[in-house]
């Protein structure tokens, strides 16, 4: 090319290689101030759709392992409960073996009764006030999730998934005697039941036999969903840290190669400066023809 002034091609192609080089900079310099190798969509659109599909999915599950344990919190609260159920059963047996002995006075019959009868109360107000979040569990309303259609089964359902329909259920009959009004009484057997006589007593062991049967169901039921969602909740952690770990290799910097694009595009400005700087001298040679 001859010696000209008007256009400085050469400059101007130090100076386009300069700036791109600079864009190149900029970028591995806010990689490296981020810690992530994708800080907008133009920076890896393809990368981006898959890092967002993943977070989504780990946001989901770590949601989804609160939930799980909320809900074996739930259940341990329904099984605290039911444990105290099972104590004033056994109590009322007791009574009730003690009351068809006949070496008892009619007086001392009705104490019996007294007690066995308070100890009834108090497992009706067990199961219709126990809550867990403002929710009451033993009286078998159920959860909110298929809403009132829970009132006559007793179902509440666990989301244990990012995704939908990933739930669990499990059913918590009422428990009560007499009070509670959703659902059949799993200890229905015992309403109205009385020990003051020998007969009395003696039909109340059977059905305390009942009661206590059904009872004993229901808590092996709470109890092996407790067991199900620990299982759950260890299943949903695993996943999370290995999604969480396929992310990473999409999104975060890679700090080796990101500082050795940096020392290159800075020994590149560097060098483009000189260049550009050379480009800038070579027009005055042309003065020399002036002279």
């Amino acid at each position: 090319m001859g010696n000209v002034i008007n256009t400085n091609v050469k400059a101007l192609m130090a100076s386009n290689a300069l700036n791109k080089n600079g864009r190149v900079q900029q970028n591995v310099m806010e990689s490296l101030s981020t810690g992530k190798s994708i800080n907008r969509a133009s920076d890896n659109a393809a990368g981006l759709s898959i890092r967002e599909t993943m977070t989504a999915q780990i946001n989901g599950l770590n949601a989804a392992v609160k939930n799980a344990n909320d809900s074996i919190s739930m259940l341990q609260t329904a099984d605290g409960a039911l444990n105290e159920t099972s104590s004033m059963l056994q109590r009322m047996r007791e009574l009730a073996v003690l009351s068809v002995n006949d070496t008892y006075s009619s007086t001392q019959k009705t104490a019996m009764s007294t007690e066995f009868n308070q100890l009834s109360s108090e497992i009706d107000r067990i199961a219709a006030q126990t809550q867990w979040n403002g929710m009451f569990i033993l009286n078998g309303s159920g959860g909110l999730y298929s809403g009132a259609a829970n009132a006559s089964t007793g179902q509440f359902t666990f989301q244990v998934g990012a995704n939908n329909a990933q739930v669990i259920s499990v059913v918590i009959l009422n428990l009560g005697i007499t009070s509670a009004t959703n659902g059949t009484n799993q200890l229905g057997a015992l309403s109205g039941q009385t020990i003051a006589t020998a007969t009395g007593a003696a039909a109340a062991i059977t059905n305390l036999d009942t009661a206590l049967t059904n009872l004993n169901t229901s808590r092996s039921t709470i109890g092996a969903m407790v067991n199900r969602l620990t299982h759950a909740v260890d299943n949903l952690t695993n996943v999370a840290q290995n999604a969480s770990d396929s992310r990473s290799k999409v999104e975060d910097t890679d700090y080796a190669a990101a500082t050795s694009e940096l020392a290159r595009t800075q020994i590149i400005a560097q060098a483009a400066t000189a260049i550009l700087a050379q480009a800038n001298q070579q027009p005055q040679s042309v003065l020399s023809l002036l002279k």
